[in-house]
């Protein structure tokens, strides 16, 4: 039988495969030219989006109160949505809300108006009774010429009103100040209304942008987050109305000037935690001295017993129920504010350190306690 020959194969040489590329290698083949170029563009984009963010800066500040407001007014709207539907509470709270703010201007502004000009026009009347006084008189002489100079030429300043306008710069200058806070306080009350009117879709809008397994968490944290800043707006409003209400009826009573504008004062120093009160107390306390020093001292003693009623009866039990914020992180979160973003940083310090507490307790710590060790590994020490 004939064998068959075995047929012969031919083998061809196969190319390697290719090597992926890698990073290092990719931008090592880009021309150094190139690479500068879109260097320096990029550059130039972050300086442009920087301009734009310093301009807007003051877009950003009012949306930014006008959220905060939102968050605060929320807790409300869902207290009444109980009883009505969610556009029926809204509108109660925003019809409140503006007849609020108009009744604020209606009732201060004009007594501001009047009293502003009884103490400009009163001014060299009241330093020449100051000067005239028998306390200043025995200051005089007790610390000699120096302090009557300094003492005549603090007062004789204070005394010309129209100081006060070079200082602001100009009467022009005051007025387009007025009516620019105008503005801005309009523009807050109008973005607030709409924030607070959208602010469900708002909040499911940002749960559309996180993965869907991740949708609840967010939601639930989302929740909370917003219910603490409400419940801490809430209980910092209620601490300003209470002190800026006693303080118009024993300013008033007293007998110190301007008691609307002083009250003002302490109502907006009690929206800034740790020091805001105490700040007020002291501006308050300084500006009756226009009258007397037993105006001033009074004015003085009474805050210093509101403080202590306000540290230890009325702010416990009210900001017990707002925000539950460590002490020690407290004075750090308003000093970090204040040094970041001045009132309104301090104002939004607490309710931005209680959502960051909150955020920690809802992600990191489950997050944490999830990373177990596998069945069967072990770890060596």
């Amino acid at each position: 039988m004939r064998r068959r020959r075995p047929i012969a194969r031919i083998e061809t040489a196969q190319e390697p495969a290719p090597q992926p590329t890698t990073a290092a290698a990719a931008i090592a083949r880009i021309n150094p030219f190139m690479m500068g170029l879109l260097g320096g563009i990029g550059v130039l984009v972050a300086l442009l989006i920087g301009g734009i963010v310093e301009q807007l800066g003051t877009v950003l500040v009012y949306v930014g109160v006008a959220l905060f407001l939102a968050l605060g007014l929320d807790p409300i709207v869902s207290a009444i949505e109980r009883r009505l539907n969610r556009p029926a509470a809204v509108a109660i709270v925003a019809i409140v809300v503006v007849l609020a703010f108009a009744g604020i201007i209606v009732a201060i502004v004009p007594i501001l108006v009047k009293q502003i000009g009884n103490l400009i026009e009163d001014g060299p009347g009241m330093v020449a009774d100051i000067m005239a006084s028998p306390w200043f008189q025995d200051l005089s002489n007790q610390f000699g010429t120096t302090f009557e100079d300094a003492a005549q030429g603090v007062l004789s300043f204070l005394g010309d009103p129209n100081n006060f306008f070079n200082i602001s710069g100009g009467l022009w200058q005051v007025g387009a100040g007025i009516a620019g806070g105008f503005t801005g306080v309009t523009i807050v009350l109008i973005l607030t209304l709409y924030f607070m009117a959208s602010l469900r879709s708002m909040k499911g809008v940002a749960t559309r942008f996180v993965p869907a397994y991740q949708r609840d968490t967010f939601r639930e944290v989302v929740e909370d987050v917003s219910g603490a800043v409400g419940r801490y707006v809430i209980g910092q409003a209620s601490l300003a109305l209470i002190n800026g209400v006693l303080s118009l009826i024993v300013l008033s009573i007293i007998g110190a000037p301007v008691p609307a504008l002083l009250a003002l004062i302490a109502f907006i120093g009690s929206m800034i935690p740790l020091v805001g009160t105490l700040t007020a107390s002291v501006i308050n306390s300084l500006i009756c001295l226009f009258i007397s020093p037993v105006t001033a001292v009074i004015a003085f003693s009474y805050y210093l017993v509101y403080m202590q009623i306000e540290a230890y009866v009325l702010s416990p039990r009210i900001m017990s129920r707002a925000v539950a914020v460590p002490g020690a992180l407290v004075v750090i979160a308003a000093v970090a504010g204040g040094a970041l973003g001045g009132i309104l940083g301090a104002l939004v310090a607490i309710p931005i350190a209680a959502s960051i507490i909150i955020i920690v307790q809802k992600v990191l710590f489950p997050a944490q306690d999830r990373k177990v060790v596998p069945p069967g590994v072990v770890i060596s020490r």
